[in-house]
């Protein structure tokens, strides 16, 4: 029997400022395909064709009050103007085994939520940040990265996008 990592640590980055004691909670961002169904002749019932990347890619963050630096990113002309990094640290409770992940991103943000503030009371402070750039790194190996203006798409060394870019002669 074994036990699944459970997050026990984490730390928030944006431009390379550790908002560490600062962040309540991170909402990583969907990975998803979209697939669509086709039946040809000859086939039983519909086969779903692998379409590529799905919804878009989205990062939430909450903390614990009003940050100027986020405030100062509003408006952000380029699309990936803001470098954030999310670096969790997670534990198998049966073997002791400690799991680095970090997520890597760019892009801007999308929504930023002041909320409810009330004396003498927690207040949060929500951002939605709207990303071009997405990278997945588990214990220092890249697992996922995914450059949307670049065109790539890499899962586990494999770059599903360069037979495209081949294609179209852009390398």
């Amino acid at each position: 029997m074994g036990f699944p990592r459970k997050l026990k640590q984490m730390a928030m980055f944006n431009e390379g400022a550790a908002w560490v004691g600062e962040t309540v909670s991170v909402t990583l961002p969907k990975l998803d395909r979209k697939f669509e169904g086709y039946r040809g002749g000859g086939m039983g019932r519909p086969a779903k064709i692998d379409m590529g990347g799905g919804d878009d890619l989205d990062l939430e963050a909450t903390y614990g009050g009003p940050m100027r630096e986020i405030l100062g990113q509003y408006g952000m002309i380029s699309m990936s103007g803001v470098y954030q990094r999310f670096v969790g640290s997670y534990e198998n409770d049966d073997t002791g085994e400690i799991t680095a992940i970090e997520v890597v991103t760019r892009g801007r943000h999308e929504e930023i939520e002041m909320g409810e503030q009330k004396p003498g009371e927690a207040g949060e402070f929500k951002v939605k940040s709207a990303l071009v750039y997405f990278k997945l790194i588990w214990d220092g190996v890249t697992v996922i990265e995914i450059d949307i203006l670049g065109g790539v798409e890499i899962v586990n060394g494999v770059d599903l996008m360069a037979g495209h870019r081949a294609a179209l002669g852009i390398y």
